[in-house]
């Protein structure tokens, strides 16, 4: 089921030369991820070598190797957010959902991640969440915020 599904994504870029990037980020978009099973497939159909595509997948931070959750958390700890409360906003975070910087809850709901800045410092601090940005955080308010998040 998986593999068939990762031969169709790969059957797109055949015939096409550097094409590696965007059939990557065609995988993680359909999977949340790059799982191993589809590094081999496209070694194997495209004829690419595995160290190159890992080289290629760890090199770009919006390429992920290891699994992630539905939700993307981030924590901005800029300078801004830092001075503001960032930390005890990534506590309350981590409290929250039982895990630290750069895991994924067990029922794969959540990745928390932070980030040196999300670009609103006047807002700080703040945390991204699927892209919707929330600012001007307490440890109060976090928790209702990832409620609201199935």
């Amino acid at each position: 089921m998986i593999v068939d599904r990762i031969d169709e994504i790969i059957s797109k870029y055949k015939n096409e030369e550097g094409v590696l990037i965007q059939l990557l980020l065609d995988i993680q978009r359909e999977f949340s991820w790059i799982p191993k099973k589809a590094i081999k497939r496209i070694s194997d159909t495209l004829k690419i070598p595995v160290s190159q595509i890992y080289r290629v997948a760890s090199f770009y931070t919006a390429l992920n190797l290891t699994k992630r959750g539905r939700h993307l958390i981030r924590v901005c700890v800029g300078t801004a957010c830092y001075v503001r409360g960032g930390p005890r906003i990534l506590d309350s975070i981590e409290r929250i959902l039982g895990v630290k910087d750069g895991e994924t809850t067990s029922d794969e709901k959540f990745t928390l991640e932070t980030v040196n800045c999300l670009g609103c410092c006047a807002l700080g601090p703040v945390i991204e969440v699927d892209g919707q940005y929330h600012g001007k955080l307490s440890s109060a308010n976090v928790e209702k915020i990832i409620s609201g998040y199935s």
